[in-house]
């Protein structure tokens, strides 16, 4: 009998439902960028430098393409140039990794591609940066653009915007883009 007790227990304690893990910002974050998925959104260059001027004088658009439980796919056009896409990816950590995807016209990887870095901190469910990290130093540093190598990228997501900036010592570039009634679906 005692068995039996025993085992109704343990059979009762595994019935219970599970107690759901905390989200960490960085999967509330990420969660929010999700439920954007399909949509399409224009921005507009909000800081920036003479370097920036293309950006200013072309239409940006950027659409929430591609979502999955672990990987969010954002292509950017600047213009009728479609070379970019962000990728951002979710650990099981709760933290998130940012890359830049840069093709050419005909599918080609740039040689200057999937860089990026990952969350070093919580961030929040509105703003995650991502330092750059060491094997993006390795290529900007090959490539001859080792001014890079203090990158820093954030992306924000308020109710109003979806923010992506750039930033490192001398440089900011930051794009926001209207979460408003002028989104697509």
């Amino acid at each position: 009998m005692k068995t039996v007790l025993a085992l109704c227990a343990l059979l009762g304690l595994s019935a219970a439902p599970a107690v759901a893990a905390p989200q960490t910002p960085g999967d509330q974050f990420f969660a929010r960028l999700t439920a954007l998925c399909g949509k399409t959104l224009t921005g507009q260059v909000v800081a920036g430098d003479a370097a920036d001027e293309p950006f200013r004088k072309s239409a940006l658009v950027m659409t929430v393409a591609s979502c999955d439980a672990h990987e969010i796919r954002i292509p950017f056009h600047v213009g009728e140039d479609r070379s970019r896409t962000w990728i951002v990816t979710r650990f099981d950590n709760g933290g998130l990794r940012l890359k830049h995807d840069h093709r050419h016209a005909d599918g080609v990887e740039d040689e200057l591609s999937r860089y990026g870095g990952d969350t070093v901190d919580a961030g929040s469910a509105d703003l995650q940066r991502f330092p750059v990290d060491a094997e993006s130093k390795a290529m900007f540093t090959r490539l001859n653009r080792a001014v890079s190598n203090t990158n820093v990228w954030s992306l924000g997501l308020t109710d109003q915007a979806f923010t992506y900036e750039l930033s490192r010592p001398g440089r900011l570039f930051r794009v926001s883009f209207d979460l408003g009634e002028g989104s697509q679906p």
